[in-house]
């Protein structure tokens, strides 16, 4: 007979049991070590679709087009610090206008601008999907003064004249929380918009009203700029 004693944690915060944490043991009798092995074969692989099942699906940079980055420098995580920007482009609503937005974005900053790699953190399409930019790991450069301690979101669109979509809302809204799980944003992370940090219209006059409304918004910036 295998009998292995499993202790497990079912607690709220941990979406698959945490085989360390629980103080009362169950006991399974799995028959052989084979079938054991499959169960918690299966178990592994739950708990891997389970841990990417509230983050939004990412079009890499490979799968848009993107060219490598030049150089990279890494960012100490968590950030605490979310930026959110709009690239005063045209809107775009399809797959290929804004895998072709992403592409001449990236080829203006690196061609014409000098830059290592596009700009921004992550870009968001009309079509709600989110776009690899230079992603969690490495310092964009979005915002002057900012760019190694914070992550930069970018609306492919001019949100002086557009409404931001509820698809769009709800994708970064879903990047936001998954980054936080996966240890990339910190628990008690802030949102402000682009123009609170430099001059600019920035995220855009409409785009700003709505993000103003989220709770992690942070209305007086001071402390940040003292940082800076």
């Amino acid at each position: 007979m295998n009998i292995i004693n499993i202790k497990a944690d079912f607690s709220e915060e941990n979406r698959l049991p945490n085989f360390i944490n629980y103080d009362i043991p169950c006991f399974i009798d799995f028959g052989s070590e084979d079938t054991a092995m499959i169960f918690f074969t299966a178990i592994f692989v739950l708990g891997l679709t389970l841990a990417d099942a509230s983050c939004p699906s990412i079009v890499s940079k490979k799968e848009w087009g993107g060219l490598k980055p030049i150089h990279v420098s890494y960012l100490l995580r968590p950030v605490d610090l979310v930026i959110i920007q709009h690239t005063v482009t045209p809107f775009c609503s399809t797959d290929g206008t804004c895998t072709e937005a992403a592409r001449s974005i990236q080829n203006y900053q690196v061609d014409e601008l000098g830059y290592w790699d596009i700009g921004m953190s992550f870009l968001v399409g009309g079509n709600g999907k989110i776009y690899e930019g230079c992603g969690w790991l490495h310092v964009g450069a979005h915002t002057y003064g900012y760019n190694s301690k914070s992550i930069g979101i970018s609306f492919i669109g001019n949100y002086n004249d557009d409404d931001p979509t509820s698809t769009q809302l709800e994708s970064v809204k879903e990047l936001l929380r998954c980054g936080v799980e996966e240890g990339h944003l910190s628990a008690d992370y802030k949102v402000v918009g682009h123009k609170q940090l430099i001059a600019t219209q920035s995220p855009g006059r409409r785009l700003y009203q709505v993000i103003r409304t989220w709770p992690e918004w942070l209305e007086d910036v001071t402390s940040i700029k003292n940082k800076s």
